[in-house]
This record gives C-alpha cells, sequence and structure tokens, in this order.
C-alpha cells in the first residue's frame, strides 16, 4: 500500500465525542430526567436567570453562555479570507446555498406538517398542548389569541397555550433552516471529501445565516400559525451566531498574529475542545430536566418527532448527492456538499428554540431531537458516500 495514501484511505472519528456523541445525549437524557424529578426548581431558576426587556424574558443568559462556549471554537477556526477563493468551487457552493436555503427549509415544514399534524396527531394527542413564551414586545389581555395560541396565565406570567404538535412543529422548523456548520467538518473528513471546501462552505453559510434565519424562521412560523417574535429571532441571531463569529475572527487573527499558526492549532484548539463538550451537554441536560414528565408520561415521543426527522435528512441527502452527480462534481466536491444540507446546525436551534419559546417548550424538545439522531443518521449517509465514489469524477 501505497504510505502516501493511508493517512487519506483511513480517515476515522478520533474524537472520543464524536464517536459516542449518540451515547453523550441518551446519559444526559437520562441525567435530565434525574434532575426533573430530584431538584424540579433548578431548570425553572436557570431558566428564569434571563436578561428582560419591558418586563418579559428575552435571553436567557445559562443559555447564551453555553452557547457561546458551543459556536465560538467553530468560529475561530475558519479562515474567512477562503471565502474569497471560493470562486473557484462555484459549483458546488451554489449547491450548497441551493439547497440549504431555496429548498431544505420548505421540505423541512411539509414533511413536519404531515407527520405531527396529521399522520401521528392521534397518537400525539389532538387535544394536548403546550405552554410557549409570548412573543418580544406583544401584550395581549388573558384570554385572547395569537396565531393557534391562546393567552393564559401561569404562575402569574402571561403565557401562549398552543398545541402540542404544533410546538414539535417549531421546532422542526428551526431545525431546518439551520444548515450545519460544526459536526458536517466531521462528516466531510470521513467521507474522504475536500476538508478545505468544507470550511470554506461553512464559513458561507455560516454568513447567510446572519441575513436568512430570522427571515426565513418567522415566514415559517407564521405560516404553520405559531408565535412570530421578530425581534427575538433577530436578537437570537445576533447572540448565537454574530457574537461568535465577529469574536472568533477577530481573536484568531490576534491568535495567530502573536502565537504562531501551529500554537494555534496545536494549542488552542485543542483546549477549547472539552470545554465545547460540556456546553453541549450542560444544555441538554437543563432541557431535558424539564421535559422528563412528558418524556416519562409518553416514551414514545421522541420516536414521533424522529421520524420526521429522520426522512427530512436523508431526502435532502438524496437530492443534494443527486444534483451533485447532475453537476458533475467531483466526489471530493460532492460528499461535502451533500453532507452540509442533511445535518444541522442544532447548537443554534436548541438555542433558538429555547429563546423563543422557552426551554420547557415542545419546541426546545424537538430540536434536541435533532441531536440525538444526527450521529447515526449522518454515519449511514458517510458509509453510503464511501461506497458510491465511483458515481463521481475522481480527484
Amino acid at each position: 500500500m501505497n504510505s502516501d495514501a493511508a493517512p487519506d484511505n483511513d480517515r476515522r472519528m478520533t474524537g472520543i465525542f464524536e464517536r459516542f456523541l449518540s451515547l453523550w445525549v441518551i446519559l444526559c437524557i437520562v441525567a435530565g430526567i434525574l434532575l426533573g424529578k430530584v431538584a424540579p426548581g433548578i431548570a425553572r431558576t436557570l431558566d428564569g436567570m434571563a436578561i428582560t426587556v419591558n418586563g418579559a424574558p428575552v435571553v436567557s443568559i445559562p443559555i447564551a453562555i453555553c452557547l457561546f462556549f458551543m459556536m465560538y471554537p467553530i468560529m475561530v477556526k475558519i479562515d474567512f479570507g477562503e471565502v474569497i477563493r471560493a470562486g473557484k468551487s462555484g459549483k458546488p457552493v451554489f449547491l450548497t446555498l441551493l439547497i440549504n436555503w431555496a429548498i431544505k427549509p420548505f421540505t423541512m415544514y411539509a414533511i413536519a406538517l404531515f407527520f405531527l399534524g396529521t399522520l401521528f396527531l392521534g397518537v400525539i394527542g389532538p387535544d394536548a398542548v403546550d405552554l410557549v413564551k409570548m412573543p418580544f414586545g406583544l401584550d395581549l389581555p388573558v384570554g385572547a389569541t395569537h396565531g393557534a395560541g391562546t393567552v393564559i396565565l401561569a404562575d402569574g406570567i402571561k403565557m401562549l397555550e398552543v398545541p402540542l404538535w404544533r410546538s414539535y412543529l417549531a421546532g422542526c422548523i428551526l431545525l431546518g433552516i439551520a444548515p450545519c456548520t460544526a459536526m458536517v467538518l466531521v462528516w466531510g473528513f470521513l467521507s474522504r471529501g475536500n476538508d478545505g471546501l468544507t470550511l470554506v462552505m461553512v464559513a458561507i453559510n455560516s454568513l447567510t445565516m446572519l441575513l436568512l434565519y430570522g427571515v426565513l424562521g418567522g415566514f415559517l412560523l407564521g405560516v404553520g400559525r405559531l408565535p412570530v417574535p421578530w425581534q427575538a429571532l433577530l436578537i437570537s441571531i445576533g447572540i448565537y451566531v454574530a457574537l461568535p463569529l465577529v469574536a472568533g475572527f477577530f481573536s484568531r487573527r490576534w491568535i495567530i498574529a502573536a502565537k504562531g499558526v501551529t500554537w494555534f492549532k496545536e494549542k488552542f484548539l485543542h483546549v477549547l475542545t472539552p470545554v465545547t463538550i460540556v456546553a453541549l451537554l450542560l444544555t441538554l441536560v437543563l432541557l431535558f430536566s424539564f421535559k422528563g414528565e412528558v418524556i416519562l408520561g409518553n416514551p414514545l415521543t421522541i420516536l414521533w418527532i424522529a421520524v420526521p426527522l429522520f426522512i427530512q435528512t436523508v431526502l435532502i441527502f438524496c437530492l443534494g448527492y443527486g444534483l451533485a452527480r447532475l453537476l458533475k462534481l467531483r466526489y471530493e466536491d460532492a460528499a461535502p456538499a451533500a453532507m452540509i444540507g442533511a445535518s444541522n446546525h442544532f447548537e443554534v436551534a436548541i438555542a433558538t428554540s429555547t429563546m423563543l419559546f422557552g426551554l420547557s417548550s415542545g419546541a426546545a424538545l424537538a430540536t434536541v431531537v435533532g441531536v440525538l439522531i444526527e450521529v447515526p443518521v449522518m454515519l449511514m449517509l458517510v458509509n453510503v458516500c464511501l461506497k458510491t465514489q465511483s458515481w463521481f469524477q475522481q480527484e
């Protein structure tokens, strides 16, 4: 065997976090449920630690801190100077933008609406309801209606009572409009794709999210008769995408100038990895500590949400992979172009759902289910790519 080829052909998931992400998520479910039973007030207390505007909680401080440490290591890895040179790979970049922003959000909405609002409605419960936050700046009297929700008083706070399936739909929407910018680096690597191109597409999608995430999210939530908190959507993009993006851009330049590229990659990024993992797992424990009763009362809830998410992931992958073949892309470009559309930016989806609808909402639970199925489904698609390399031009 050629020794030069061995490292490329022997790509493996070496990080214990990436290898066992589904296991860690399951353990977080168990830990969260136990925490909710033993100390039910902790999650409520933490969720109450928020920045308020006109008396309405807008930003959950614990979630904001956790999400910053999840997002910052992703952003600081990106050399945004590469975006300028992306024109050399025009077709794969165009393909991923087309899939992620013109197709994926709408197929996610349609698939989730069909399964959650029609096929599974009987098992979810047509009369089951969920309490979500009032949209920022909205002050309606008790008993008023807003979309599919009704304003009620819960523990002295005005909340919107919406059908539970619509709350799950909201979480699916927020997943569907969030193209992956983190784990896709792992999926592209394992499928022997073009790592440089993957980073360029991650950078472009991060910048595009600043413009389109709030617009598409607000539009699809409105179509689904769900609260459309425009101000909160814009604030969430600023906090969960723009802030770590700007921090990553400037700190990367400063650190490389002061310490050099080698120290930056081998020392600084290595130190950040466990911080990212802890932040994600703490967020998941908080979410499940509040949803434990729902899961124990109906343990198949996760399955009902997982089915449309699974179908959406496979559909978008097949569409992206098929279009890549029609465009005559090299395999090394086709694999990451399809992967970045199929996987989701669950970190931003989790943060946005908790900010818009609350830590205890069905929307937050739906985004966490996206994390749960991410690794096994994407590993399956990696294997599909590796077995179909002959369909494409080779590098």
